[in-house]
C-alpha cells in the first residue's frame, strides 16, 4: 500500500528515490523548483536534459509529460522531470495537471523507485490556486496505482502545507 506524507521544506533536501521537478518544457533549469534542483543537484542533470533535448524531446517536454534523470548530487537516485500546466481561468487544465502526477508515479514504477517527493505542481509561476493544485495532487496519487510505497509531497511553505493537509483529512 501507498503512504502519503507532508513535509514543509527544501524538497532538494529530501532524501527518496527520485524527487519530482515542476520542470518547464525546455528542461534546460528554470527558476522556483526547477532552478533549485538544477544548482543543488548540479550539472550531470543539465548534461543529460541535454541529451535529451538532442534526442527524442528535440522540442521538449510536453505538459503533462514525465522523464527521468540522474539526481546528480541530490540525496536520490533520479529526477523527475514534469511540466505542469499554466492555470487559466477561462480553459480547465486540470487533466494536464493530473496527468503530471501519473506520469511522474508511471515513470517512478518504470525506474524502480519505492519513495517519491512531489512539490506542489503548477503553484508557482504558473499561478495554479494552491487549494485547487492540493485537491488534484491528493486526488491523483490516491487513486493512481503504483508499486511506489511512499508519496512525500514536500511543501515550500506553511500555506501549501495547510493546502495538502486539509485534502489529506
Amino acid at each position: 500500500m501507498t503512504g502519503i506524507t507532508l513535509v514543509q521544506g527544501d524538497i532538494t533536501r529530501q532524501s527518496a528515490d527520485a524527487i519530482v521537478n515542476a520542470a518547464n518544457s525546455s528542461l534546460l533549469g528554470g527558476g522556483g523548483v526547477d532552478g533549485a534542483i538544477h544548482r543543488r543537484g548540479g550539472p550531470a542533470i543539465l548534461a543529460e536534459c541535454r541529451r535529451l533535448r538532442a534526442g527524442h524531446l528535440g522540442k521538449g517536454l510536453p505538459t503533462g509529460r514525465a522523464v527521468a534523470t540522474t539526481a546528480g548530487d541530490l540525496d536520490a537516485r533520479w529526477v523527475i522531470h514534469t511540466v505542469g500546466p499554466v492555470w487559466s481561468a477561462t480553459e480547465d487544465r486540470s487533466g494536464l495537471l493530473a496527468s503530471c502526477y501519473r506520469e511522474s508515479l508511471r515513470t517512478a514504477d518504470e525506474l524502480g523507485a519505492r519513495t517519491v517527493a512531489f512539490p506542489a505542481i503548477s503553484t508557482g509561476v504558473y499561478r495554479w490556486p494552491m487549494d485547487d493544485a492540493a485537491r488534484i495532487a491528493v486526488e491523483t496519487v490516491a487513486t493512481t496505482k503504483t508499486s511506489v510505497t511512499e508519496i512525500r509531497f514536500v511543501l515550500f511553505d506553511a500555506r501549501a502545507y495547510e493546502a495538502f493537509a486539509a485534502r489529506l483529512g
